[in-house]
């Protein structure tokens, strides 16, 4: 299953028109996305607010991620302060995957965001979470924070804004989105050999891992005839016919 590295802002002096400020918000839009995130089974690592760009660049050049997510909200340039709307997902020239995956939170912002005309993405080489990270980059701006209208939208639809997001992430990744996250115990109830573990609810899927009969599971969603689950360390997907609910 996949893992991406989650990075909310670390600007604490980047103050919202309104009040509060972008690390707070980033901060609170990364709380509000990751029970869709567990729902999904989607692994995560993520910043702390003591953090700076700098550093969760190099903790996420530690791991071996699949995306590289960061959440930001913009200012306008001097001289327009409050009068420039819009998000901007900005990616990696020359990252397939990278632009990709732009593509696809672009779309799906275009939903939420009240003005679609304005969600547009965009490629740099002068950011450095998306110049300097290994893994495929994608940086948000959701919105200005210094436009009033911009800045209400963000705090107003944070578990909107959270969901959409997580909803762009499965898109990519091509696996189910889940909204809830209610694990409950099952085990594995085949009559011969093991039961494979896939990336995806699919027989053409990679196996992650094999679970001997009776092995037990965590059951985290279920699909279509596939349970999400969780298998020791692995996380992945059965065939529910061959999986028991245990309660």
């Amino acid at each position: 299953m996949p893992i991406i590295y989650l990075s909310p802002s670390t600007q604490e002096n980047n103050y919202y028109v309104t009040g509060g400020t972008e690390e707070q918000y980033m901060n609170l839009l990364a709380d509000r996305m990751e029970p869709y995130l567990n729902a999904s089974g989607i692994r995560y690592s993520r910043n702390t607010p003591d953090m700076t760009a700098a550093s969760s660049i190099v903790a996420s050049n530690r791991g071996n991620y699949d995306l590289h997510l960061a959440l930001h909200s913009n200012a306008a340039p001097e001289g327009r302060y409050g009068e420039v709307r819009g998000v901007i997902v900005f990616y990696y020239p020359g990252s397939t995957q990278g632009q990709r995956a732009a593509t696809i939170f672009a779309n799906n912002l275009t939903s939420v965001y009240p003005i679609p005309s304005l969600v547009t993405t965009r490629s740099t080489t002068t950011i450095g979470e998306v110049r300097l990270v290994r893994a495929p980059s994608v940086f948000l701006e959701l919105g200005y924070h210094d436009n009033r209208d911009d800045a209400l939208w963000v705090q107003n639809n944070l578990d909107a804004i959270a969901r959409n997001l997580v909803l762009s992430l499965t898109d990519f990744f091509d696996i189910p989105f889940f909204t809830t996250y209610n694990p409950r115990p099952g085990k594995v109830d085949v009559s011969w050999g093991v039961l494979n573990i896939r990336a995806r609810p699919s027989l053409s899927a990679s196996i992650l891992a094999q679970a001997p009969d009776g092995a037990p599971l965590t059951l985290i969603n279920e699909e279509g005839g596939w349970y999400l689950v969780r298998y020791g360390s692995i996380i992945g997907y059965a065939k529910s016919e061959f999986v028991t609910a245990l309660s």
